[in-house]
């Protein structure tokens, strides 16, 4: 049965209203209960894991963003689900992994898979399907008002986020990149030029930046829930610093002064999106003081995947440090992310956690920290596990055997390959050729040594137990494809 439809759309000039029937809420009709945390989700695009001064950056100023690290807990081992977007996206509104959702690419690659290669990219799902319970859908029915602000890229109108749980959705379409950065925020996309906007921004006054667009519609839907008492769940999914690669004019020339001969950080467009990205978490942070919320606040922020490292008009995008490759990738340089969690009252002030964490534990981790419960799955499919004990305790452990992945696709970066983490070793699986390769990240962080050959026992272990995850998450796999072999032994 279709799920039922609350829908808030909110644009320039109108008044925010909540619909009928959602004014009330079980979350604020206990008298005498501690009200209930409100939760700040800020999905970063391509932002890699390198890119905050935090992290290591050489050139970009993250003032606000090292403030909330110092705030809060800072992680050096968080992974995204995926090594693209749409996927870890899904896994993090459904606490799933992509492969057990099938998922496993953005939606344009479900509809449209390469038909040239030696393998057959892997059947994905393109719309996130309705019977999976969104984190917003729980939090709505604990009486939470539910804020999408920005990208969305998990399905059709048929599948928008109104229809998954989000009582507000300003800016979200089944559509990644936008086609500008800059207002009216419409135009030609890609090769094909397919026309793209993004709705609900209208009436945008000239040269105004999206980035900052966004956080104005993220502060009106805080300013709403707190003139109304409501908790509230603010998924703010920024398209920054995704390409295009387009930035204020003022900014790239601020940066363009500070690039040197030993930057590694060399791409001052980049860099300006980044700086905006930070304001953004300054305006975000600045409101929630101002309305005296901080207190009970929680605010989370990673990116959907590491950092882009193609070009963009010429110029390399981003540089992920001293991890190897980059987004669709599955070293560390496409999948090892940034993520930031401050927690008032809980989070010890500039804590740095080490242990290995996923993008689908943050699903657990807001139904845990706000109370919300959920039908529990059944034993040996949960995905993800609540990061409350690392966040009380930096120290503490999950207890996890291993951290998958599965991306059965191709990308400028890789052909189909998992890969499997346990502990400090890293095992990846390429499908063309049943290829393997080992890593171990304490002693080689930048996936320099190919240990596989030497350590045959570790090798076969951990291939062991990825296959055996695969087959437990029911992962698609690529197959060969007749037609490119067919070519191949036609040609000269």
């Amino acid at each position: 049965m279709r799920k039922a439809l609350l829908v808030l759309t909110l644009t320039a000039g109108m008044a925010l209203g909540l619909p009928e029937g959602i004014a009330a809420s079980p979350a604020t009709s206990q008298p005498g209960k501690p009200k209930p945390p409100n939760v700040i989700l800020i999905l970063v695009d391509d932002l890699g894991w390198s890119d905050l001064a935090c992290y290591g950056s050489d050139l970009h100023e993250t003032l606000h963003l090292d403030k909330l690290a110092r705030q809060g807990v800072r992680f050096t081992d968080a992974y995204s689900a995926s090594p693209v977007c749409s996927p870890t996206r899904a896994g993090l509104l459904t606490g799933k992994h992509p492969a057990r959702l099938g998922m496993t690419i953005w939606r344009e690659g479900a509809l449209s898979p390469p038909r040239n290669r030696r393998l057959l990219p892997a059947a994905a799902v393109a719309d996130l399907p309705h019977a999976e319970t969104t984190l917003a859908e729980s939090l709505q029915s604990a009486g939470y008002l539910t804020a999408l602000v920005g990208k969305w890229h998990l399905g059709d109108a048929d599948h928008a986020p109104e229809t998954h749980g989000f009582d507000v959705n300003i800016g979200g379409t089944h559509w990644g990149a936008p086609a500008t950065f800059f207002s009216p925020y419409r135009g030609s996309f890609g090769q094909a030029r397919e026309r793209r906007y993004v709705p609900h921004l209208e009436l945008g006054k000239p040269g105004e930046y999206l980035t900052d667009r966004l956080t104005d519609e993220a502060l009106r839907v805080i300013d709403h829930a707190k003139a109304r008492d409501r908790p509230f769940f603010l998924y703010l999914a920024h398209h920054a610093p995704h390409t295009p690669i387009e930035a204020k004019p003022e900014l790239v020339k601020r940066y363009e002064k500070k690039i040197t001969p030993k930057s590694r950080h060399r791409n001052p467009a980049y860099a300006a999106m980044i700086h905006s990205l930070d304001e953004s978490v300054g305006r975000i942070v600045e409101r929630i003081e101002k309305l005296g919320l901080t207190e009970r606040t929680v605010i989370l922020l990673v990116s959907d995947n590491g950092g882009y490292v193609g070009t963009y008009e010429g110029k390399t995008v981003a540089n992920n440090g001293s991890l190897r490759s980059g987004k669709g990738s599955l070293y560390e340089g496409g999948v090892r992310v940034p993520l930031i969690v401050a927690w008032p009252g809980v989070t010890p002030s500039g804590a740095v956690c080490r242990e290995p964490v996923v993008s689908t534990d943050l699903y657990w981790t807001i139904l845990d920290v706000t109370g919300c419960k959920v039908k529990e799955p059944p034993k040996g499919e949960r995905d993800g596990q609540s990061l409350v004990p690392l966040l009380k305790d930096v120290k503490a452990s999950l207890g996890r055997d291993a951290l998958y992945w599965h991306y059965p696709h191709y990308y400028a970066t890789t052909t189909p390959v998992s890969a499997i983490r346990a502990g400090d070793w890293k095992l990846l699986e390429y499908h063309e050729d049943s290829r393997v390769e080992l890593y171990h990240l304490k002693d080689d962080l930048g996936e320099t040594k190919d240990l596989a050959a030497k350590m045959t026992d570790k090798s076969e272990e951990l291939l062991r137990g990825l296959r055996a995850w695969r087959k437990g998450v029911n992962a698609r796999m690529p197959t060969p494809n007749p037609e490119f072999k067919r070519k191949d032994k036609e040609s000269p």
